[in-house]
């Protein structure tokens, strides 16, 4: 419960890395890197309580949002969707490596995970709130952050396999087998 809460503190201080681009109300943030290290750090169902409670946070008014935003206001505008989706996303990532925790497997479960499946529902909600078709939410919601979550996913893989052999080597029980 403890780790939850503080991978929940941790995409909050993410949050805070974030650049809004001109020609889109979602900014590229390092949120979507909370995301995956609270799914591969934490399992499932941990990482994706650790991302309801941020998404909590978020909507009680906590400033812990991209760029210090909070309130409902961002639940209910362009990037409320991606927030569901933070959940949704430390789930399936989650899921996706339980058990052993490989470069790879946190690799493409990251990629799975933190990325496309955030997007579906981020996208979603662009298109509905900001009267967009699909067409247009994917290129002003998902197109320009693919580069940016790439990377983020191999810093997310490369740090969790190094935090779970250095529990393994200090017999000291990792993730969380479910």
């Amino acid at each position: 419960m403890v780790m939850a809460a503080l991978m929940a503190a941790v995409t909050g201080a993410l949050a805070y890395v974030a650049v809004p681009l001109p020609f889109t109300q979602v900014p590229i943030s390092g949120q979507n890197l909370g995301v995956m290290l609270s799914g591969l750090l934490l399992g499932p169902w941990w990482g994706g309580l650790s991302m309801v409670l941020y998404v909590l946070l978020v909507a009680l008014g906590v400033p812990i949002g991209a760029r210090g935003h909070a309130g409902l206001g961002v639940l209910l505008g362009p990037t409320g969707g991606y927030l569901i989706g933070f959940i949704i996303g430390a789930f399936v990532i989650g899921w996706f490596v339980r058990g052993r925790l490989t470069i790879f497997r946190a690799l493409v479960g990251s990629v799975v995970g933190g990325a496309l499946v955030a997007y579906i529902p981020g996208a979603a909600w662009l298109a509905h709130v900001g009267h967009l078709t699909a067409g247009q939410a994917i290129t002003l919601g998902v197109l320009p952050f693919i580069p940016g979550d790439l990377v983020k996913a191999v810093i997310a893989a490369v740090a969790a396999v190094g935090v779970d052999r250095a529990y393994s080597l200090a017999g000291v029980r990792g993730r969380a087998p479910w």
